[in-house]
């Protein structure tokens, strides 16, 4: 789970939360079917055959090129990928904090590229479990914080009939229409395949479970991991949704990027922040009537009259939102991330007492740190497997392969 949940998970899933509701956690219905495929079909046989990558098996199975291309696949993807997960979240914690970009990025880079390089796969399974306890920790201080903030301003009911009204309380949708990005059945179809692609194949994780004490040891692992997935996946998306109500009744920004708003042309700022200010006051006015009847019993047609004005006057927020985000886009075209990233960053900057942000900060550093050390091990092991000892030097000493491959965990790093 340290190696999945990198700091996009917990920067942007709030965001996503805020955004779409909990529609998103349909994604990972599959993942649990294809953990227990993992844990009864591919654990096994990796661990009679003794391999040290997924790649090796497949050199086994089949041949050496069919070795040779999927390991270098996973060594592109990953390596690609790896960059990207480090440089979107320090994107937006320099954009926030106003840190330069290069010195976040060589803050987390440099310390997991150490402890990665000299204590390999053991250093990363130790460091996960710190990291991953952090990570809960301050994402459950995170929640009671912003639960508190939501019932202080409303009840439970009124902010459920809220976020439910504006189409945040979502997390199932049976619909056959393939047009609609999260269902049931893409999630259990798409993320059953997608699961089993990367629990299955990927050395990142495979790494996990094959190197771990014994094949018992190895299944509770993913047991675990299919057991508390989709419930984590759940509470991160529901703090976005709390976030959004909370919104709801106190002052937003019109775009959460506000380095890249005040960089915006100034008379589209100044014509987008009234019509915004504007729509919000009719927002907030409609919200608080149609709660005021739900409080006070009024009749049914009179409460959904009310409540359908408001859902109308939110309408009217999210064009003007989504005029300004357009704005945003246009005066910063290789901009690289989605306003909604930056919701929950906002939230915890503004509403938080300063010791928490500390805690929060350290939680994204941890994320970046836990799913970075476990790919660069990754990397480090497949290149030293599958390609230096398959093809440069098949006959040397496990010293030598052990030192070459902490030369390749830096060189990836």
């Amino acid at each position: 789970m340290a190696t999945q949940a990198s700091a996009i998970t917990f920067l942007s899933t709030p965001g996503q939360g805020f955004a779409g509701g909990l529609s998103f956690v349909q994604n990972y219905f599959g993942q649990p079917f294809a953990l227990l495929v993992v844990a009864a079909v591919f654990l096994p046989l990796f661990r009679r055959l003794n391999v040290y990558t997924a790649y090796e098996y497949l050199g086994r199975r089949f041949d050496r090129k069919t070795r040779l291309l999927a390991a270098g696949v996973f060594l592109l993807q990953r390596g690609v990928g790896a960059g990207l997960t480090v440089y979107a979240p320090a994107i937006v914690l320099s954009a926030v904090f106003g840190w330069r970009l290069d010195a976040t990025i060589l803050a987390s880079g440099l310390v997991v590229i150490a402890y990665t390089s000299i204590g390999g796969f053991d250093a990363v399974s130790i460091t996960q479990k710190y990291q991953m306890g952090l990570i809960f920790l301050g994402m459950a201080a995170a929640f009671g914080i912003a639960a508190a903030k939501v019932l202080h301003q409303v009840g439970a009911s009124d902010a459920y009939a809220v976020a439910g009204a504006m189409g945040r309380i979502n997390p199932i949708d049976w619909s056959l229409d393939y047009h609609r990005r999260y269902t049931v059945w893409s999630g259990l179809i798409g993320g059953f395949f997608l699961s089993l692609s990367y629990f299955g194949t990927d050395q990142s994780q495979v790494q996990r479970y094959i190197g771990s004490g014994s094949v018992g040891q190895a299944r509770l692992g993913l047991i675990f991991n299919a057991i508390v997935k989709i419930p984590m996946q759940f509470v991160i998306l529901l703090l976005g949704v709390l976030v959004f109500v909370f919104y709801q009744f106190a002052p937003t920004p019109v775009v959460f990027n506000q380095t890249a708003w005040r960089n915006a042309p100034p008379r589209a700022v100044a014509a987008i922040g009234a019509d915004f200010a504007a729509a919000r006051a009719t927002e907030q006015q409609a919200t608080r009537a149609w709660l005021a009847a739900r409080r006070v019993g009024a009749p049914a047609p009179a409460r959904r009259a009310l409540e359908q004005a408001a859902v109308s006057a939110h309408a009217r927020v999210e064009r003007v939102r989504a005029e300004a985000n357009a704005v945003v886009r246009a005066a910063e075209p290789h901009g690289t991330s989605n306003d909604a990233d930056y919701v929950f960053i906002h939230f915890i900057v503004e509403q938080l007492p300063h010791g928490l942000i500390g805690l929060l900060v350290a939680v994204f550093f941890a994320a970046t740190l836990s799913s970075k050390s476990a790919e660069l091990n990754a990397l480090g092991s497949t290149t030293t497997v599958d390609i230096y000892r398959n093809l440069v030097r098949p006959r040397a000493s496990e010293a030598h392969y052990v030192a070459a491959s902490r030369i390749f965990t830096v060189m990836w790093g």
